[in-house]
């Protein structure tokens, strides 16, 4: 599964690195993105549900998040 690692980064970097990868990706095959900011997180989450993407979230360690997005 391909990562994008987003630590350390803010909005909107994260949201445009998805879309990016999104344009490569096939529907079906997730990826992962990974952040350590909450603020990131709920864009990351609102972002999803506005483009009707799956999304898994997973706290790894505390303030670090691995998120699962599937294309539909």
């Amino acid at each position: 599964m391909d990562k994008i690692d987003c630590l350390g980064e803010y909005c909107p970097v994260p949201i445009l690195r998805i879309k990016e990868k999104l344009k490569k990706s096939p529907k079906g095959e997730p990826f992962m993105v990974v952040t350590d900011h909450s603020c990131v997180l709920q864009s990351i989450q609102d972002y999803c549900e506005k483009t009707k993407l799956l999304i898994e979230i997973d706290e790894v360690i505390n303030g670090v998040w691995e998120i699962t997005i599937t294309k539909l």
